[in-house]
């Protein structure tokens, strides 16, 4: 009975780093300002609204790709 509860452990500790290696990077740290237009925002915030996020993240998936 030991034998199938540490299979399965085991399993569930294989999923789980596998989960943790294609989860996505925590990403840049908040300023207080619009990492893409600089304006402030509260606390803790990185983007003003969802348009600036999305612009970073574009500008910042082809600045990847043209370092690969």
């Amino acid at each position: 009975m030991s034998d199938d509860i540490d299979r399965a452990n085991e399993q569930a500790e294989r999923i789980a780093s596998v989960e943790l290696a294609w989860r996505a990077p925590a990403g840049p740290t908040a300023t207080g300002f619009c990492l893409n237009c600089g304006e402030p925002v509260a606390p803790g915030l990185r983007w003003c609204d969802v348009e600036c996020r999305d612009d970073w993240q574009w500008i910042d998936a082809q600045l990847r790709k043209m370092r690969l």
